[in-house]
C-alpha cells in the first residue's frame, strides 16, 4: 500500500495544479463543459476508452486489463455551487458568485490521479469504469446522477460495484469514516401556499388571514417528527422561508411556505409526505384558508451494501492504518445523488476527512471560505488504486 501511495505523491504537484486549475474555473450543473474537456483529454492521453456527454456533460473512462470481465466503477462529481467565493486563495474562482465550495474539484482530481496511476501499474484483471458526474448539486430527481443512470450509463458501462467519496470537513484530514446500510438522508423540497383574503390590517375581521394560518402551519409541522415518526427513527422537517405581505398595515392575499423534508428510510420518507399534506390542509381550512401543496421528491436515502462496505474498509485500514478509519460512523442528514447509482448497482459511499475546524480544509462546505484540502488527493487518489486492485483481483473467490 505503501508503495501504492508514494507513486501517486510523486505527482502530487502537477495534480494540485490541474486541483487549482479546476478550481479557478468552476462551472454549475450541467454547464460542466470545460471540466469535461480536460478530464476527457486527460483520460485519453492516458489511454483509456473515453465517452463523453453521458447525462449532458458525464465523462466516463474505461480501462481493460486481462479477460475484463468482473468490473468496478469509481464516481467523481464535477459541480460547482452559486456562491461568491471569499478565501482569497491566489487560485480562487474567476467566475463572479460561482465557486467550488463542496470540493467536488478536488473529488474530480482524486480520481484523475488514480487513472493516471491505473494505466501506469495496470494490476488488475477487470473493467475499470471511471465516471465522472455532472450536477450533483442540481437538488431535484433529474439530477446528474439520475441522467446518467438514464442515459444508459450501467448499460453501457456495466458495474458489479460503484464507489464514491466525498471530503467532509470537521474531521481529521485523511481520516476514512464508512457505514454500512443508510449513510444520508433522502431530501425532499415543498412549497405551500396559503391563500386567504386580504384586507386592511385595522379590519381584521373582514379578511381571512393567511399569515395566521400559515403561523400555524409553521407550529403544527414541528409535531410531525415529534408524534408521528418512530423515536428510533430519523426524521428533519424544517421551515427554511415563510413569506408573506409587503406592509405591516396590510393583510395580505396569501402566504408561502417552503420546507426541506429528510429521512433515512423509505417508509418514513412515505409517512412525512403523508403527514405534511394531510396537516397544512386542515390547518389551513381551519382558519377558513385554502393551501396547495407543491411536494418535489429529490434525492433518495443512500444505502451503502454491507459487502462492499466490508470491502472499503478493507482498503482504508490497510492504507492509513486502523487508527484512521471509523468503521461504522454515524449517519448523516445531508443528501447526495450517488444514492440513484447504489439503487442502481451495489456499492459505498465514505467520507475523507478535509481538517478540523480552525485548521486547514475546516471550513465547512457550502460556505463562501471553504477550500479542499490538497493534502488529500495523493491520499484518496491511492485509495481509489488500491480499492481498484483489490477488486479485481483475480486471487478473489468472486473474480
Amino acid at each position: 500500500m505503501a508503495g501504492i501511495l508514494e507513486l501517486v505523491r510523486s505527482q502530487a504537484d502537477s495534480f494540485t495544479a490541474i486541483r487549482r486549475d479546476i478550481h479557478r474555473h468552476p462551472e454549475l450543473s450541467f454547464q460542466e463543459s470545460r471540466t469535461s474537456d480536460l478530464v476527457a483529454g486527460l483520460l485519453e492521453s492516458w489511454g483509456f476508452q473515453v465517452e463523453r456527454g453521458i447525462g449532458g456533460t458525464g465523462v466516463v473512462g474505461q480501462l481493460r486489463r486481462g479477460n475484463g470481465l468482473r468490473s468496478i466503477g469509481v464516481r467523481a462529481d464535477m459541480d460547482a455551487l452559486p456562491i461568491a467565493e471569499t478565501t482569497g486563495a491566489e487560485y480562487a474562482s474567476t467566475r463572479p458568485g460561482v465557486m467550488h465550495a463542496c470540493g467536488h474539484d478536488g473529488h474530480t482530481t482524486m480520481l484523475l490521479a488514480a487513472a493516471k496511476t491505473l494505466a501506469e501499474r495496470g494490476q488488475f484483471n477487470g473493467t475499470v469504469n471511471l465516471i465522472f458526474q455532472p450536477a450533483e448539486e442540481y437538488g431535484r430527481a433529474d439530477s446528474g446522477a439520475a441522467r446518467m443512470i438514464a442515459d444508459g450509463l450501467f448499460e453501457r458501462y456495466p458495474c458489479d460495484a460503484v464507489y464514491g467519496m466525498h471530503n467532509w470537513p470537521g474531521l481529521p484530514q485523511g481520516r476514512l469514516v464508512f457505514r454500512d446500510g443508510a449513510m444520508m438522508a433522502s431530501s425532499d423540497s415543498v412549497t405551500i401556499t396559503v391563500a386567504g383574503k386580504g384586507g386592511h390590517g385595522a379590519q381584521p375581521h373582514l379578511a381571512i388571514d393567511p399569515v395566521v394560518a400559515a403561523a400555524s402551519i409553521v407550529m403544527a409541522l414541528q409535531t410531525v417528527v415529534a408524534r408521528n415518526v418512530n423515536p428510533n427513527r430519523t426524521a428533519v422537517v424544517t421551515v427554511g422561508v415563510l413569506r408573506a405581505g409587503i406592509a405591516n398595515n396590510v393583510i395580505p392575499d396569501s402566504a408561502r411556505l417552503e420546507l426541506t423534508v429528510r429521512a433515512l428510510d423509505e417508509d418514513v420518507r412515505s409517512l412525512l409526505e403523508e403527514r405534511i399534506t394531510a396537516l397544512v390542509h386542515t390547518q389551513a381550512e381551519s382558519y377558513g384558508c385554502t393551501a396547495e401543496i407543491d411536494y418535489n421528491r429529490g434525492y433518495p436515502a443512500l444505502r451503502n451494501a454491507v459487502a462492499e462496505t466490508d470491502l472499503a474498509r478493507e482498503v482504508g485500514r490497510a492504507l492509513v492504518g486502523e487508527s484512521e478509519v471509523i468503521g461504522q460512523g454515524e449517519a448523516i442528514i445531508a443528501s447526495e445523488d450517488f444514492a440513484f447509482m447504489l439503487e442502481a448497482v451495489p456499492g459505498a459511499y465514505f467520507m475523507i476527512g478535509n481538517g478540523l475546524p480552525g485548521e486547514k480544509g475546516g471550513v465547512p462546505v457550502h460556505n463562501p471560505g471553504y477550500d479542499f484540502n490538497d493534502a488529500n488527493i495523493p491520499l484518496g487518489g491511492a485509495y481509489w488504486v488500491t480499492l481498484v486492485e483489490r477488486f479485481l483481483d483475480p486471487e478473489r473467490p468472486e473474480a
